[in-house]
């Protein structure tokens, strides 16, 4: 028989990100920091291929990608509304974890496997960070797999790219939740 976990469910039915904008000072330091990339780091991860990686970007680190974001978003043609809110993600942000997808070679375990343990990996970086009673927002947008940016800003190798850019600070505004999925509508159950 199951020994059920209620406040963890609880948490998990009632979880909500941050908006990015919306998180302040303080940030985790190292010490709160690690058990939330060790919590992350316990995702599933067929073959322990560990297919991922951490890069903590402290606010100066924001700071230079703000600025190499904006020059990149140009030069791609970038709309200037669209350019100056990523642009934004970074410059505002005082704390945040790139979540770099890093396929292992394998004859066993599929890069798009691996691409998923880096999804997983956010995910559970992301619930970690709210348990630890931080915000958290989970972030992509073109910079997680333009070559250029990942390569100058993050000196990412050919193969790797961010599967997400994890935020994390200080609430300092609770969003309303939003419209959930429909769970009957999305649901298929097989039985034969």
């Amino acid at each position: 028989m199951p020994e059920p976990r209620p406040e963890v469910l609880d948490f998990l039915l009632t979880r909500r990100s941050h908006p990015a904008r919306t998180l302040g000072l303080p940030v985790p330091d190292r010490a709160a920091l690690a058990p939330i990339l060790r919590a992350a780091a316990r995702s599933p991860d067929h073959g322990k291929l560990e297919p991922w990686r951490f890069i903590v970007l402290e606010r100066a680190a924001l700071t230079r990608l703000a600025a190499l974001a904006e020059r990149r978003g140009r030069a791609r043609g970038e709309e200037p509304e669209k350019l100056a809110k990523l642009r934004a993600q970074f410059a505002e942000a005082h704390l945040a974890v790139a979540v770099v997808a890093s396929a292992k070679p394998s004859g066993k375990i599929p890069e798009l496997e691996q691409t998923l343990s880096a999804g997983a990996v956010c995910l559970a970086a992301l619930n970690a960070a709210l348990a630890a009673g931080w915000g958290a927002n989970w972030l992509t947008g073109w910079p997680a797999t333009d070559r250029d940016f990942l390569t100058e800003g993050l000196a990412l190798a050919g193969h790797e790219f961010v599967a997400g850019f994890i935020h994390i600070g200080t609430r300092t505004a609770t969003p309303p939740d939003r419209p959930r999925p429909d769970i009957e509508s999305i649901t298929q159950w097989v039985s034969e």
